[in-house]
């Protein structure tokens, strides 16, 4: 689904990816984990077609298509969606309007009829289940006044609501308390199949206890420099990162 060859990135004239090559299937989760600015953020930015990013070298294929001859709105279209660490506010637009919107433009791109109030309103009620989210949230704006696990919450009530191909969750345990992140991990793992694939960035191994990844990539200096299993969170979480430092020879 998702192929990745010797992708470079820059900003400013600063290389962040340095040669990264990522292949991701369908029915699979795969966790990127790393020290900060080692760019796992950028990666996600990038797929989400960020343009503050230059790529100097190296390709994206998302369905065998060149991802960068895709719009932000086609990636979004075409089943890629991004959880983003700071998901931001939208003042004036309800989340019901914005899903609505969102889900309806979708449904055309894919030859689609839109919605029903009621089909909306019934996939609503079912999606808000998953995540526990509160009907007074969701008669609320984007995220206006949200705390920090309610935007998360929203975040993946979204995902679910738009039952994307490809997930990017860019550190979505970041702030969580035990409770928020359990409810999160819960709504992720109901979202999963085999016909979707999920990639998780995140610091810590606390969150793949949740969501047990299919494999694990370091990311280290720009580049994925280790893959495992899922035992190799609880070797990071044991040795951390200067592990890595020493292991690769290269300052963080």
């Amino acid at each position: 689904m998702l192929k990745i060859n010797n992708l470079h990135v820059s900003i400013k004239g600063k290389e962040i990816l340095k040669g990264l090559n990522l292949q991701v299937n369908r029915g699979e989760v795969h966790a990127i984990m790393g020290p900060n600015g080692t760019g796992k953020s950028t990666l996600a930015s990038v797929i989400a077609g960020k343009e503050i990013f230059d790529v100097t070298e190296g390709s994206i294929e998302y369905k065998n298509k060149n991802l960068f001859d895709l719009s932000v709105e086609d990636r979004a279209r075409e089943g890629i969606f991004i959880g983003f660490q700071y998901p931001v506010e939208i003042p004036g637009v309800s989340i019901s309007n914005f899903m609505k919107t969102a889900l309806n433009e979708i449904r055309q791109y894919r030859g689609l009829e839109p919605l029903s109030a009621t089909e909306f309103l019934k996939m609503m009620e079912d999606k808000k289940k998953m995540v526990e989210l509160n009907t007074k949230l969701t008669n609320r704006s984007v995220n206006e006044g949200f705390s920090g696990g309610e935007k998360k919450r929203n975040e993946i009530f979204q995902m679910a609501m738009l039952n994307p191909e490809l997930s990017i969750l860019d550190e979505t345990d970041s702030g969580l308390d035990i409770d928020a992140l359990r409810i999160v991990a819960n709504g992720v793992n109901q979202i999963k199949n085999e016909n979707n694939a999920i990639v998780v960035i995140t610091h810590y191994q606390r969150l793949l206890d949740y969501i047990v990844p299919d494999v694990i990539h370091v990311l280290f200096d720009g580049r994925i420099v280790k893959s495992g299993p899922k035992e190799l969170a609880y070797e990071l979480e044991e040795k951390g990162y200067d592990w890595i430092k020493n292991e690769y020879g290269k300052s963080i």
